[in-house]
C-alpha cells in the first residue's frame, strides 16, 4: 500500500489536522506518546472555548488518563466535564432503557448503532464514550410498532409536529429522532445506511450478520464489526467531523480482531462509501498504528480511484474537518453537501408516502385593537356540512426575529393540512395570517387547529431558542366555509 499524503487530491488532504488531530492522537495512540499529545493540547488551547466536538474527545483523554493530568491548570475543569457529560449520558440512556424493553418485549428486533453499540458490547467504555443519543435500528416491518410505542411512553418528535402528523407517513420515513424531559433523545431507524446508500437486500445481510449484546439488561443486537466500522462512516464520513468521536469506536472496532475485512470492501463497494472508508481507514492506519491490514488499504485505495471525478471531489470536501480550511474550501464544500442532500430527496425510496397538504399563508399587521381577545395554542373549527373550502384568519403573535411558524389542521387524529408561515422579515408584534383551502369533505366536520413548536424544547432552552422555535400564540379571527 502506498503511503497517503496530507496534500490535495490525496485522501490525507481530509484527515483531521491541528488540535482535533492532536485531540485523536490523545485518545488513541501509545500511553507515553498520547500523553505529550493531550498535554501539548491543554497547554495550547482554552478548554473554556472549546465546543461540543472537543468535549467528546476531551472526556476520553480525561477518563483515559485521570491524575496524570493534574499537573495542568485545566485539570479541575476537564474532570468536571468528563463527570458533566459522562451524568448526561446516563440519563440519556436510563430514558431509554423502559422504550427498547417493551419493544423487546413486544417481539421487536432491536439493533443498536453507532455509539450505543460500542456501549452494549463494552459497558467500560460508558465514561470515555459520550453517547447522548441512543440510535437504534428496527426491521421496516416493525417501524410502525416502534412509533407507536416510543410514543406511548411520552416521547416527542424532535421536529416539533405533533404524532398524529407523522403516523401516516411512518412505514416510509428513514429515520425519526424523538425527545423526552430534559435528557432523553432517541434516534429510530428503519434503514441502517442513508440515502443514497440504503438498499433492502444490503440491510438484511446486515441483520443476518448481527451480534447478540446487552444493554442495561435490555437483550439487544449491534451491528458485526465490519457493518459497524461502515456505519459510522456512511454516518459521520462526510459530515466534516462536526464530531470525531467515531474515530475512536472505528479505532476499537479495529483492535478487537472480528473484522470480515472482504465483507467490509464489498459494503464500501455497493454502498459507495469506499472513499470516506478509505479516509478513514488509511487515517487509523498511517497516524494512529491501527491494525488495518495493508491489502485492505490497496483496495480501499483502487476503490477510491474508480470513483468518479465530481463525487470523489464532493466527498473529500464534505469529510474535510471544519475549521481547517478556508472561504473557497467553505464555498465549494457548502455546494457540494447541496447536491448530496439533493441527491438525497431524490433517492429512490420503497413506496410513496401519503402526501402533506401544506397552506401557505400570506400576512399583514393587525390593526391596533387592546380588546383583541386572548391568544392561544389551540382551537375548534366547525364545519358547515355543504361547505368545501376554508377561508382563515389568524391573530397571531410573532417575536422580530426570522423564523417559521407552523399550525396543524386535523380532523380527530387525522392531519389535514399544515399551516405555514416563514417570517423572512423577522416583524414582531401581532399579524393577521390569512390560509384558504379546499378540505376533502371525508375528513369530517369537526377539527382542531394547533400552533406547533418547530422544534423540541427543554425547559432549559435559552431565551433565543424558545423564541425562535416555540409555537405561536394565535386567535381565530376569522373562519368562511364556502
Amino acid at each position: 500500500m502506498r503511503q497517503v499524503s496530507r496534500h490535495f487530491p490525496d485522501h490525507g488532504w481530509a484527515w483531521p489536522d491541528d488540535g482535533l488531530d492532536q485531540l485523536l492522537k490523545a485518545a488513541l495512540l501509545v500511553d507515553d506518546v498520547a500523553l505529550i499529545q493531550a498535554e501539548n493540547w491543554l497547554a495550547n488551547h482554552n478548554i473554556e472555548t472549546a465546543g461540543f466536538r472537543e468535549h467528546r474527545l476531551l472526556a476520553a483523554i480525561a477518563h483515559r488518563f485521570g491524575k496524570k493530568l493534574s499537573a495542568h491548570s485545566a485539570y479541575p475543569r476537564l474532570v468536571g466535564l468528563q463527570k458533566m457529560l459522562w451524568s448526561r449520558s446516563r440519563f440519556a440512556m436510563r430514558e431509554a432503557e423502559p422504550v427498547l424493553k417493551a419493544l423487546v418485549g413486544q417481539g421487536c428486533a432491536v439493533m443498536l448503532i453507532k455509539g450505543a453499540a460500542r456501549i452494549a458490547l463494552d459497558a467500560t467504555a460508558q465514561k470515555g464514550r459520550v453517547a447522548h443519543d441512543v440510535d437504534f435500528l428496527v426491521r421496516p416491518r416493525d417501524m410502525v410498532t416502534a412509533f407507536e410505542t416510543i410514543c406511548g411512553f411520552g416521547w416527542k418528535p424532535a421536529t416539533g409536529s405533533s404524532s398524529h402528523a407523522l403516523a401516516d407517513r411512518v412505514p416510509w420515513i428513514r429515520s425519526l429522532n424523538f425527545q423526552k424531559g430534559e435528557f432523553g433523545d432517541l434516534d429510530l431507524h428503519q434503514f441502517a445506511f442513508h440515502p443514497p446508500h440504503f438498499s433492502r437486500v444490503e440491510d438484511e445481510r446486515v441483520w443476518g450478520r448481527a451480534v447478540g449484546a446487552s444493554f442495561s439488561e435490555v437483550p439487544v443486537q449491534v451491528p458485526a464489526a465490519s457493518d459497524r466500522i461502515a456505519i459510522s462512516v456512511a454516518h459521520s464520513g462526510l459530515d466534516a467531523h462536526a464530531h470525531s468521536d467515531w474515530l475512536v469506536d472505528c479505532d476499537a472496532t479495529l483492535r478487537d480482531g472480528t473484522i470480515d475485512w472482504d465483507a467490509l470492501l464489498e459494503t464500501a463497494r455497493i454502498r459507495s462509501i469506499a472513499l470516506p472508508t478509505a479516509i478513514a481507514l488509511t487515517y487509523l492506519g498511517q497516524e494512529i498504528g491501527a491494525p488495518v491490514p495493508s491489502w485492505v488499504l490497496g483496495r480501499l485505495d483502487e476503490l477510491a480511484r474508480r470513483t468518479a471525478p465530481w463525487s470523489r471531489l464532493s466527498a473529500l470536501l464534505q469529510a474535510k474537518p471544519r475549521g481547517s480550511y478556508g472561504r473557497i474550501v467553505w464555498l465549494a464544500r457548502g455546494c457540494a453537501k447541496l447536491v448530496r442532500l439533493r441527491e438525497t430527496g431524490f433517492a429512490e425510496t420503497p413506496g410513496h408516502p401519503p402526501s402533506t397538504v401544506v397552506l401557505r399563508g400570506r400576512c399583514r399587521r393587525a390593526p391596533s385593537d387592546p380588546d383583541s381577545g386572548h391568544l392561544g395554542l389551540r382551537q375548534s373549527l366547525v364545519r358547515r356540512p355543504d361547505a368545501s373550502k376554508l377561508t382563515l384568519t389568524l391573530r397571531c403573535m410573532l417575536p422580530p426575529i426570522r423564523r417559521r411558524v407552523d399550525f396543524e389542521l386535523r380532523a380527530k387524529n387525522r392531519l389535514v393540512a399544515h399551516l405555514r408561515y416563514r417570517n423572512h422579515f423577522a416583524r414582531g408584534g401581532i399579524f393577521m395570517l390569512r390560509f384558504s383551502a379546499d378540505i376533502p369533505k371525508d375528513v369530517g366536520n369537526e377539527f382542531t387547529l394547533e400552533a406547533r413548536p418547530t422544534q423540541f424544547l427543554r425547559s432549559r432552552s435559552s431565551a433565543e431558542d424558545v423564541a425562535a422555535f416555540s409555537a405561536a400564540p394565535f386567535a381565530v379571527a376569522s373562519v368562511v366555509w364556502t
